[in-house]
């Protein structure tokens, strides 16, 4: 695909993920046989799309922006005392009990997503298909040399999706982690680390006035996050003084890594679904909201 890129998409990707099993209450129902709050049911959940042998606390999440997986092992914890999960060299590895619960989650989602129908049954498999070939495509690119979350889209389909919404969300769940494959590369490209730009990112969202605001909204400790906001000021990034703002110098480097994060997850879509795009965007759009 090339520029112009259709960049209201972007945003309509994670609300689709977001909605996509709201109206679903099997997790609520398993989450109160289990006596786990959802964090710690999801925890065990996502333990599914981990390498077979187990995942390791760099593999869950976001983790090159946590500085610390204290939060995590503590969410483990929970699944760890029902029995679902353990730890060992290293790793998180589902129990029996634990591969059930998973079991039964696909199963009910799988169901789920086959009883909606949120926009004409014909646009909803034309829309996975043309939505499923940009995921294969940018699943088998050469850029960018970051693969750190895709691999967990290929997990993540456990079975040949039985349903054209099914298709859709394997579709959507594989782009979202191509993206954050695509903007790990775009800040190393800029030569950041990954807490830096979080804490970048956040600023230039104006998402806090103050670091000790900052530090409370991160998953970094508070310690880390100033130590980011220090390099940031020394590197004419953000500018000094009691409220946290970018620098002309600041904005421009992020909003250069948007732009490069668009390029990589962009550039892999055949033509075919870029000469589709604006219906793919009106048609996700109405998908979304059908599904809110």
């Amino acid at each position: 695909m090339r520029e112009p890129y259709p960049l209201a998409l972007v945003p309509l990707l994670p609300q689709f993920l977001n909605r996509r099993r709201a109206k679903s209450d099997f997790p609520l129902r398993a989450m109160e046989r289990l006596g786990l709050d959802r964090p710690a049911y999801f925890f065990v959940v996502d333990l599914g799309i981990q390498d077979p042998r187990g995942g390791r606390p760099q593999d869950i999440g976001n983790s090159r922006y946590r500085t610390s997986d204290d939060p995590l092992r503590m969410t483990a914890a929970a699944g760890e005392s029902a029995g679902l999960l353990t730890w060992g060299d290293g790793r998180w590895t589902l129990t029996d009990k634990g591969t059930t619960v998973v079991r039964e989650f696909r199963r009910a989602v799988d169901a789920h997503f086959a009883s909606l129908a949120p926009i004409a049954s014909d646009e909803l498999e034309r829309l996975a298909a043309l939505l499923d070939s940009a995921y294969q495509a940018a699943a088998a690119a050469a850029e960018p040399a970051t693969r750190d979350h895709t691999p967990r889209a290929a997990r993540y389909r456990w079975q040949e999706p039985s349903s054209a919404m099914a298709r859709l969300d394997a579709a959507i769940y594989g782009l979202w982690q191509f993206r954050d494959d695509c903007h790990v590369q775009a800040w190393r490209d800029a030569s950041l680390t990954g807490p830096t730009v979080d804490v970048l990112t956040r600023v230039w969202h104006n998402e806090a006035a103050t670091e000790d605001d900052l530090a409370a909204k991160m998953p970094q400790r508070p310690e880390d996050v100033h130590a980011s906001v220090a390099r940031l000021d020394i590197d004419g990034l953000l500018t000094s003084g009691p409220k946290l703002a970018l620098t002309p110098k600041g904005a421009a480097l992020r909003e250069r890594i948007e732009a490069e994060t668009d390029r990589y997850f962009f550039a892999p879509w055949p033509d075919a679904v870029a000469a589709e795009s604006d219906w793919v965007t009106e048609r996700l759009a109405s998908l979304n909201a059908a599904l809110a």
